[in-house]
């Protein structure tokens, strides 16, 4: 569903397979160019820059540092001021945004009026004060994800968003910015996999989630995510990206979910958020998404699968794979195919842009999946940023400024790049704050529609 509250179009296997020249489907698939060595994105496909954008990061803990390095990466991107409460992590920030302000009040930022856009990166139930305050002051705001770590915050800052229409709002969901997640999705929506059967997720990474402080009181405060108070758990910091990408992949919200949890690893050093945690959610026609997050173990690492009734499609970091059943119709572009072996099977390569001969066991680029994935949210971030700012001065110049109304209606017709808006940032929230819920009490929850609305 999108932001105007509208189903996302369908899309239909004959047309999707019908659709195009024979090239541009082998390409979707894979099969064209297979001994080209150049597996860049076509340069036709690449999209011109747009101006830069002055930007301040509030929030400077791992994952903000992160966003400060991508940003940074970023010909888009011009970062103004950078923002902590917490000395250390100022100092340490400084050195990837040299050039940047230093300030620990993130109202300091607010006021300057050359700022146009922030990107929160603060502890979840930090996000509600920041981010209305930001909109208030007419920011574009990037917030990461979840929006809060509770369903009455969350619906505030998504009507907050709802209502900033001079701005653009953009939840940390980066899988919806993803190229390849792009190119994935009219594949798996064209029923090429079949009739949807289930899907699995996972993220296995044995880390400890604790961040080390000579002040008690401090440490406390950064460790946030290990206090159920404040903290949704490994489901809302970690699984919301893998169940958010269920959702958009199978075009529905879950209708209940089912949780588990233990805390095995970690036991012993005073937090109450589980480190290890699975949950069964379920789709309409009886579709399953079993999920299950750890850090008490680091085997296989973090994947998705979608099972069908034709085939099954698998995501690992930046490339996908189809497993064909033996019963499977058909479409005649398998054979141009490229395969990679796993184990007794062989999967068919389904990666945007992919023409080099690589292997499963080839060495990772220097810039990591997440990090890619990250840059490509950001990247629109900034272009849509861009985008409504020009559109709004050119208008002015144009018609004038006396008529709001012409104005929104003018923005509304803007084109954007693919990226996550607030109702999906909302719903997505919803979701993992009620399968929090379900994981800590080891129940089923059944879903309420009203929960996903927004008034």
């Amino acid at each position: 569903m999108n932001e105007d509250g509208k189903e996302s179009p369908g899309y239909n296997r004959r047309d999707f397979l019908k659709s195009g020249s024979f090239a541009t489907l082998m390409s979707m698939m894979g099969g064209v160019e297979l001994l080209a060595q150049d597996s860049s994105v076509p340069a036709a496909d690449k999209k011109p820059a747009g101006g830069k954008v002055s930007i301040a990061v509030i929030g400077l803990g791992a994952w903000g540092r992160v966003i400060l390095d991508a940003l940074g990466r970023s010909s888009q991107a011009e970062v103004a001021a950078i923002c902590d409460t917490y000395g250390a992590f100022l100092r340490r920030s400084a050195k990837l945004a040299p050039r940047a302000k230093q300030v620990a009040d993130y109202k300091a930022i607010l006021e300057e009026k050359e700022i146009k856009a922030i990107a929160v990166a603060t502890p979840t139930h930090n996000h509600k004060e920041i981010v209305l305050a930001a909109l208030k002051a007419g920011k574009h705001v990037y917030c990461e994800a979840p929006l809060a770590n509770t369903v009455e915050d969350a619906r505030e800052i998504a009507l907050a968003a709802k209502a900033a229409k001079k701005q653009v709002f953009q939840p940390g969901l980066q899988m919806r910015s993803d190229p390849q997640r792009l190119f994935l999705l009219p594949f798996i929506r064209s029923g090429a996999l079949g009739k949807p059967v289930m899907a699995r997720s996972q993220w296995h990474k044995k880390q400890s989630w604790r961040t080390a402080s000579s002040d008690a009181e401090h440490e406390k405060a950064l460790n946030w995510r290990l206090n159920k108070a404040t903290s949704i758990g490994l489901i809302g910091e970690i699984g919301i990206h893998q169940i958010d990408q269920a959702s958009w992949f199978l075009g529905a919200q879950p209708v209940s979910v089912t949780g588990f949890s233990s805390l095995i690893r970690w036991s012993e050093d005073g937090r109450d958020v589980p480190d290890t945690v699975q949950a069964v959610l379920e789709f309409p026609g009886g579709v399953r998404l079993m999920c299950d997050c750890t850090l008490a173990n680091s085997f296989d690492a973090d994947y998705e699968l979608y099972y069908g009734t034709d085939a099954a499609v698998m995501l690992r970091e930046n490339k996908a794979w189809m497993f064909k059943e033996v019963d499977s119709p058909l479409g005649g572009w398998e054979v141009y195919a490229k395969r990679e072996r796993f184990f007794k099977e062989a999967g068919i390569v389904l990666m945007l842009g992919s023409s080099k001969q690589s292997s499963f066991e080839e060495k990772p680029a220097e810039i990591s999946y997440v990090t890619a994935t990250l840059s490509s949210a950001l990247e629109n971030f900034l272009r849509n940023a861009d985008k409504l700012s020009t559109a709004e001065v050119d208008f002015k110049a144009t018609v004038g400024d006396d008529d709001p109304k012409a104005l929104l209606e003018h923005l509304a017709t803007v084109p954007k790049e693919p990226a996550a808006g607030y109702l999906e940032g909302f719903q997505a929230t919803v979701t993992a704050i009620k399968a929090n819920e379900a994981i800590l009490s080891g129940t089923r929850l059944a879903f309420k529609p009203e929960w996903y609305e927004l008034s």
